[in-house]
């Protein structure tokens, strides 16, 4: 625990190592020094590799609930998945500072992408309930996703361990996975009181008013009215699904006649029969997880208590390869 003072509630920050582009060190450094200055009492505990955030993740927790601390995400939208989902449903209050690739979460909520304001933002922003979207028990922040688009993040995910991480080369991961063939799914969808059957490379559901409204998805809205929005795609070939990512660069992927989408609070997605109960790969928030079917997408009962600034900051422009 670093200098306590009375400045405000402990703050326990997961910082992940391997997030972003910049060196650990040097955002820690850089989180430290704003937190020493304004006397505010807080603790590191630091991820060496993304498959240590969940444990660090239920260990700030634990350390929130017992001094009445803020948890703090240091990292990508991934990062932040993890520890949303240690925090919610505990009570405890949750913080962001965006560290990756694309940060649409942070962005959304308008918390600042470089690390000095978004930390400042930590000691001067109010707790503010934000929506959380639910695949089965699986907590989703930006978007969750089935068939082809959590392949298109594995194979990203493969090109920036050896690569880098860049836009540029998440963007040349996702042209090259669209060169290899993939099997279309096919699905029941249901409401409750409507079944629905299609055949779909990919089903996409998102949850970030932003990135839905960058490619161009007219329901974008709904969001902020307490819905989830799906996408799914006609089944098409290499070269009309390269079309359809470049309508989605420049905001117009809604206008395509092969894309449809809706606004929904709760729907029932399944294999359509006989594979009715099989593990289904999705992705929520670019980690990828297989989970037993039938898959619940809702709206989350209770909200994420968040950190944001007193002023909305407008969110950045578009970002092209991060589009279902």
């Amino acid at each position: 625990m670093s200098d306590p003072g009375t400045a405000g509630p402990p703050l326990f920050i997961v910082l992940n190592q391997g997030s972003g582009s910049d060196d650990a060190a040097q955002v820690r450094q850089q989180i430290g020094d704003v937190l020493v200055r304004a006397g505010r009492e807080h603790r590191f505990l630091q991820a060496a590799r993304g498959s240590d955030v969940p444990v660090m993740a239920r260990e700030a927790v634990a350390a929130a609930q017992a001094s009445r601390g803020i948890v703090v995400a240091a990292g990508g939208d991934g990062t932040i998945n993890t520890v949303v989902n240690a925090v919610l449903g505990t009570g405890c209050t949750m913080g962001v500072l965006p560290q990756g690739t694309f940060n649409y979460f942070g962005r959304a909520q308008g918390i600042p992408q470089d690390t000095v304001q978004a930390t400042e933002c930590l000691l001067t922003g109010t707790p503010q309930p934000v929506q959380v979207g639910l695949v089965n028990d699986r907590a989703f922040v930006v978007n969750a996703s089935l068939g082809l688009y959590p392949q298109l993040l594995q194979d990203r995910e493969a090109y920036k361990q050896r690569y880098g991480r860049s836009r540029w080369v998440a963007a040349w991961a996702a042209v090259l996975s669209l060169l290899h063939a993939h099997r279309p799914l096919r699905l029941e969808l249901s409401n409750g009181q409507q079944v629905r059957s299609i055949r779909t490379p990919t089903l996409f559901v998102g949850n970030n008013g932003l990135q839905l409204s960058q490619i161009g998805i007219a329901e974008a809205p709904a969001v902020e009215q307490g819905d989830l929005v799906a996408i799914t795609l006609r089944p098409v070939g290499t070269l009309a699904m390269a079309w359809l990512m470049l309508r989605g660069a420049f905001g117009q992927l809604g206008e395509a006649n092969d894309v449809f989408s809706f606004a929904f609070d709760s729907m029932q997605v399944r294999p359509a029969a006989p594979f009715g109960r099989r593990r289904m790969k999705v992705a929520a928030d670019g980690e990828v997880f297989r989970m037993r079917a039938p898959l619940q997408f809702r709206v989350a009962p209770q909200p994420l208590m968040l950190i944001k600034p007193l002023a909305a900051i407008a969110p950045a422009s578009a970002d092209p390869v991060n589009s279902p």
